[in-house]
């Protein structure tokens, strides 16, 4: 009951990372204005609300103009619910402060993703605020050997994309990496800062190089890079250790 619950919860964090999107692209504001169909304008009741349920009932069309909804919506609440259920599992199922550090970490990533899917920029509010409650959770629950460990890895993946910036006069990456290293650092720590790397690098390999096998991108198209550096963090937080055990080991 507790499990479902908590996917409950992230459902309908994803329904609202949705309207923060639209607003983000479009502009208005979240308190004054009502949810409405991007198309026709209709403003949408509260049965049309429900996260998941309202898409599938409505078969992915507005009730008003019967243009289709767009396929982010859903799968936006299916995957911030699913992160939450990760998230909850990966704390033990306690109710604490970083279970809810998790919860805001992980909604704010999945709004980066998919705003740097679609638009090629970070957006500047969701990664300063990573930054910032990283950097206060960080200074609040580990001692100097430990905080010493997140700022290095800080530095590091910070310094690494800006390095790849000055270099290539920002064609190879955009500053918003930049400053995404800095929370990748302060939140997965040294080493597990460079499983998250090396991941974010291979799976942005391999969908480029599948991009390019479908003709839907030459080596002249930019690729967002945000979504790939999510990925590997994500992977790194969940699972970094095993993979760097599993390597170590490998390699002895």
């Amino acid at each position: 009951m507790v499990l479902f619950l908590v996917f409950l919860f992230g459902l309908i964090i994803g329904s609202f990372l949705n309207a923060v999107l639209y607003r983000l692209e479009v502009g208005g504001s979240l308190v004054t204005e009502r949810s409405r169909c991007p198309k026709c304008g209709h403003i949408l009741q509260w049965y049309e609300l429900f996260p998941l349920l309202s898409f599938f009932i409505q078969k992915g069309k507005c009730r008003a103009c019967k243009k289709r909804i767009s396929i982010q919506y859903p799968l936006v609440e299916l995957a911030t619910g699913l992160l939450f259920l990760e998230v909850f599992l990966y704390y033990k199922e306690q109710f604490s402060v970083s279970l809810l550090y998790g919860f805001f970490v992980i909604a704010l990533l999945v709004l980066v993703f998919v705003f740097d899917l679609k638009h090629y920029i970070i957006p500047n509010i969701a990664v300063y605020s990573l930054i910032i409650l990283s950097f206060f959770y960080d200074l609040y629950f580990y001692d100097i050997a430990d905080l010493k460990n997140f700022m290095i890895a800080a530095v590091a993946a910070s310094g690494f994309f800006l390095f790849l910036y000055i270099v290539s006069s920002g064609r190879w990456i955009g500053f918003g990496d930049v400053k995404y290293g800095v929370f990748m650092g302060l939140f997965l720590g040294w080493p597990s800062v460079l499983v998250g790397l090396f991941l974010a690098y291979v799976s942005g390999a391999i969908i480029g190089l599948l991009l390019l096998a479908v003709k839907r991108k030459n080596f002249k198209s930019e690729i967002p890079f945000g979504p790939f550096l999510i990925i590997g963090t994500l992977i790194a937080f969940f699972w970094g250790k095993e993979i760097l055990f599993w390597y170590l080991g490998f390699q002895v």
